[in-house]
């Protein structure tokens, strides 16, 4: 096993690594709206946390020498299944026609009072 660690992406807020790789896989942990620089959240629409979000898994699968095309899997949690258009919509665009699976959850609360996190599997042969 080996962890993987960036800079470009938010450092982790607890007893956890970024992502970790086995074999040819990669599991990274949720991400949630940190910008990576302040560690503070991002605030405003679901759009605006979306793409920081996005923007820190980019950073991991970048990293880790995977790409969006390796993505096996992805875990949405939504604390208002409201959002899911919207949401949905920046997922859609940034992903470039990348579809892996997904499941979509809508949780109770999220870290730091986040509306959003993702976790993913990639394959980092893809």
């Amino acid at each position: 096993m080996k962890t993987i660690q960036t800079a470009a992406a938010p450092a982790a807020i607890g007893p956890y690594s970024q992502a970790v790789v086995v074999g040819n896989l990669l599991f990274t942990a949720g991400q949630i709206p940190l910008d990576p620089q302040t560690m503070e959240m991002v605030k405003g629409a679901i759009e605006d946390q979306t793409r920081q979000v996005l923007k820190n898994l980019d950073a991991v699968l970048l990293e880790a020498g995977a790409s969006w095309d390796g993505v096996i899997k992805t875990t949405v949690f939504l604390t208002d299944l409201a959002d899911f258009a919207a949401f949905n919509s920046i997922y859609e665009q940034h992903l470039k026609g990348a579809k892996p699976a997904r499941s979509t959850l809508q949780v109770a609360a999220l870290p730091r009072g986040a509306a959003v996190e993702i976790e993913l599997i990639a394959a980092l042969d893809a």
